[in-house]
């Protein structure tokens, strides 16, 4: 046994094969983390079987003294094959660590394993030339035309696979991205293969559309290089004001908004001019996309509420055939009574008045007017007045971080009035502000000429304030039920 074993030892076509198992094991154990060290050590054992190979004069093709079904042939080809195999995984050593492309660690990786398969490739047609003496050239053509057969029957895949490759190298898109087409598909992709994208869309829909067909699209990345959207919104008005007064007008709508960006501010652009409408370009930002349409939204309403507080008429759209009888008067503003009537028939916590009430309210409006930057109520100060802005925009703070805004039509101080609550926050006014204010004597008189008033106040008080979500934590710690609101009512109304 010690013989035998030792003239192994002495045979270096044993040590070859040696060399090359352990060189795998060592390959194997090492793991592609730490590539350095794993090719310093495959080229220490590839070095290491080639001086074998030159020493001993191993042949690197086939040798015309080997026989088939000889055993030393056998040895032979396990050891070239084995050299060959540490050649290619010293030249992929090399690649993995020097084949690399700055800051963008997915393309690298893609190029590099193309690399590697073309080195497995040769490194396959090699051996089987020089250690089996296979014909490579006619292998080679064979192969060609099997792959043709199969590229004619995978040619859609193929096209898939390949426009997956594109585009995850052009890397139009990543997952989480907002993105439109312009057969008008948009949604965030949620997935990306090499076969197809899957785009969810805003309809909670999702949509797989192959990268064959998505790479010839036109694409837009809205996520890139942020989520900010712009909006365009063109709104035409009747040329009764002089267009600075307009535009300002159209800058305190777009101020007064809570769901569009502040920075960068909102723009306003002045358009055609004829003596039928001016038309005005509005120009804002939503944080991300599926924003928009509540910003449209409320852009709208703002407009709406602008326009009828501060005089300004709608104009017919252009395709309408109006007959202008002489340039519109000037003087279109709505008296303050009948602003504050139709501000009043509007409030939900006034619903249950009658209209001849609701009349009685707004005779008793106080108009009020408030410079930029004034303090309108301070957090815990509870108003004895309720208070309907006409024009304007006043921002509603609390520990001196603004949470929303308030314009045109909204009111505030209501619970002050009618339960003696402080404000839960401080209201500031951001522009110049126009408020109507109805104070306790007005509301004293309709509830001694009809008690049940104060019911109805306290069950839309209650509904209206409810969500206390939306409160500080102060404020949500006061009771907000309708029993408790009738309760300060009465206390403040019978006094």
């Amino acid at each position: 046994m010690q013989a035998y074993l030792g003239k192994i030892a002495a045979a270096p076509l044993a040590w070859l094969i040696i060399l090359g198992l352990a060189g795998m094991v060592v390959w194997k154990l090492i793991g592609p983390m730490r590539s350095n060290l794993r090719l310093v050590v495959q080229i220490i054992f590839f070095t290491a079987m080639t001086f074998v190979l030159v020493l001993e004069g191993i042949p690197l093709g086939q040798s015309d003294g080997l026989r088939i079904g000889d055993e030393h042939a056998v040895f032979v080809v396990i050891a070239q094959s084995l050299w060959w195999l540490h050649l290619s995984w010293a030249v992929i050593g090399f690649v993995r660590i020097y084949l690399v492309l700055e800051g963008r660690p997915r393309e690298a990786r893609l190029l590099q394993d193309i690399v590697v398969g073309v080195v497995y490739m040769c490194v396959t047609l090699a051996a089987l030339a020089f250690v089996f003496g296979a014909p490579v050239g006619t292998l080679i053509a064979t192969s060609g035309v099997i792959a043709i057969a199969l590229g004619l029957a995978l040619q859609n895949t193929l096209g898939d696979v390949f426009s997956g490759v594109a585009l995850n190298l052009g890397r139009t898109y990543a997952l989480g991205d907002w993105i439109l087409l312009e057969d008008g598909t948009e949604g965030r992709v949620i997935a990306s293969t090499w076969r197809s994208t899957q785009i969810l869309t805003g309809a909670n829909n999702i949509v797989v559309l192959p990268n064959s067909v998505l790479a010839k699209l036109k694409l837009t990345n809205v996520s890139r290089p942020d989520e900010t959207h712009l909006l365009k919104m063109t709104v035409r008005v009747v040329p009764t004001h002089a267009p600075s007064v307009v535009e300002e007008a159209m800058l305190t709508v777009l101020v007064g908004c809570n769901s569009i960006m502040r920075e960068p501010p909102p723009l306003v652009a002045l358009g055609h001019l004829d003596a039928a409408a001016l038309e005005i370009h509005l120009f804002f930002r939503v944080s991300n996309p599926m924003l928009r349409i509540k910003a449209q939204n409320e852009v709208i309403d703002r407009f709406y509420r602008h326009c009828r507080s501060t005089g300004l008429q709608l104009a017919m759209p252009p395709s309408a055939i109006i007959v202008v009888d002489g340039i519109p008067s000037q003087d279109v503003s709505p008296l303050p009574e009948a602003m504050l009537q139709e501000v009043i028939d509007e409030n939900p916590i006034f619903s249950g008045l009658t209209q001849s009430e609701r009349e009685k309210l707004a005779r008793s409006g106080i108009e009020r007017e408030y410079q930029k930057g004034d303090v309108i109520v301070s957090q815990g100060q509870a108003l004895p007045s309720m208070m309907i802005i006409r024009t304007g925009v006043v921002s509603v703070q609390h520990d001196e971080q603004e949470k929303r805004r308030l314009s045109s039509g909204d009111f505030f101080g209501e619970t002050g009035l009618l339960a003696g609550m402080g404000e839960a926050y401080t209201l500031q006014a951001l522009t110049r502000v126009t408020a109507y204010e109805i104070d306790q004597e007005s509301f004293a008189r309709l509830i001694a000429d009809r008690p049940a008033i104060a019911e109805e106040i306290a069950a839309m008080l209650s509904t209206y304030s409810n969500d206390i979500s939306q409160l500080p934590l102060t404020a949500a710690k006061h009771e907000r039920s309708a029993s408790a609101f009738l309760k300060s009512i009465r206390t403040i109304f019978s006094a």
